[in-house]
């Protein structure tokens, strides 16, 4: 079962690897680290096509065969998939909102103007930005204790990352505030890992649908899911959500906290480029052909 080497990985793989030790008794598994090239570059990621570098390694191993099972952040996924691999599963989700680290443990409201925070995430530094509060976004690497550290070490004055990752280290307790999504709207993703299996291994593709039907259904109560969602994104310059956060019509966001949010985005909303028609035949075309697939393997 490969995934990432950082703490936070292994730690999210782990929980993924006593779960299908449940369910497939017959097989041993153990975690297999590996290195992405995300893992090794110094700087900032580029701002294009940055999240596949954390994934694409891995990948290359479960298509190859060196591994039979990878574990990322689905965060990480990028959109488009990798040829001989498919998503198998989606464990129940984390909460998805940021959290803000400070080294008083001092709340947002009140971070002077001139603070810096930690973030590397061109997301987090928009909206950081659009509170008009003189915050400076500081670029920092690392996982999430490294982080810490250069916090504590006065490298940067206050910090924004995922909760999910602090509560599955047992961090929680370094928490100073979790953002609220009308002032931190989360990346799509974030919060739930994503397992992935090779295209042609039936076996673990139907263990884990299995896995995830039931969760879905213990989650809802036995009742089918609503398929009525609201969604509210941010995206950059280029159009590509760089934050999504989707509600079940039975659980709806907050009207206040939407509304705000909405308000606040739509002067980023209002610079998406317009789709040609060419580039919407193709995109329909390519969600159709998914679930196609997907219908297909769910009668099968």
């Amino acid at each position: 079962m490969g995934t990432r080497g950082s703490a936070l990985a292994l730690a999210q793989a782990e929980t993924i690897r006593k779960a299908v030790s449940n369910v497939i008794t017959h097989r041993s598994f153990e975690l297999v680290p590996v290195t992405t090239t995300g893992d090794t570059i110094e700087g900032e990621l580029p701002p294009l096509g940055g999240k596949g570098l954390f994934v694409s390694d891995i990948q290359e191993a479960l298509a190859s065969g060196k591994i039979d099972l990878a574990v990322h952040s689905a965060k990480d996924l990028p959109a488009k998939g990798t040829d001989g691999v498919v998503l198998a599963a989606i464990p129940k989700r984390e909460d998805p909102r940021d959290a803000l680290v400070t080294r008083t443990g001092a709340g947002l409201n009140s971070l002077q103007p001139g603070t810096t925070v930690g973030t590397s995430s061109m997301r987090r530094r928009t909206q950081l930005l659009a509170l008009q509060r003189g915050l400076v976004p500081t670029p920092i690497r690392g996982n999430v204790d490294t982080r810490l550290r250069k916090l504590s070490d006065g490298e940067v004055q206050a910090l924004v990352v995922a909760l999910a990752g602090l509560k599955r280290l047992n961090r929680a307790d370094r928490v100073a505030e979790i953002l609220p999504i009308s002032i931190m709207l989360p990346a799509p993703g974030q919060g739930a890992l994503a397992v992935e299996c090779r295209a042609n291994d039936k076996m673990m593709r139907n263990y884990a649908y299995t896995e995830r039907v039931e969760e879905r259904k213990l989650d809802d109560k036995g009742q089918t899911q609503s398929t009525e969602t609201r969604t509210i994104e941010v995206v950059n310059i280029f159009g590509e959500p760089v934050g999504r956060l989707v509600a079940k019509d039975d659980k709806p966001l907050d009207e206040k906290e939407a509304k705000k949010q909405e308000e606040k985005i739509q002067k980023i909303v209002d610079k998406r480029k317009n789709e040609s028609e060419g580039d919407r035949k193709k995109r329909l075309e390519s969600e159709e052909k998914s679930r196609a697939e997907d219908r297909a393997f769910e009668k099968e």
